[in-house]
């Protein structure tokens, strides 16, 4: 199971919803076979796909991977100015380039490590 909220997720937060969520798992006791539990928080990695993940994203650099090129380019790293349904606005250096969503096959935040 992956948590999220508000500012992060530290290992408490797992650990709190992790004990929670198996003392209800034996309560009802609804999986017949054995299983594993494991909680943690999506990562620093993890894709924009969602409306939220979008919108807190906005102002951040991320990185674009295309199913298709342009100009013999598929990836891409900018900073998220805008987004709908159909395109993606990434400034970068000093232009804004718009994306066909249908053509995005990843875009995350970028970090450099």
């Amino acid at each position: 199971m992956y948590v999220d909220k508000e500012g992060g997720i530290a290992v408490d937060d797992c650990e709190v919803v992790s004990r929670a969520l198996s003392d209800l798992l034996d309560v009802e006791d609804f999986i017949e076979d054995s299983y594993i539990l494991e909680v943690s928080s999506p990562g620093l990695g993890r894709p924009l796909k969602k409306e939220k993940d979008f919108a807190r994203s906005i102002g951040k650099e991320v990185d674009i991977h295309l199913y298709k090129s342009i100009d013999k380019q598929k990836e891409f790293t900018g900073v998220l100015k805008s987004y709908s349904k159909d395109e993606i606005v990434l400034q970068l250096d000093e232009n804004d380039v718009s994306f066909e969503r249908n053509n995005v096959a990843l875009i995350r935040l970028s970090f450099d490590f």
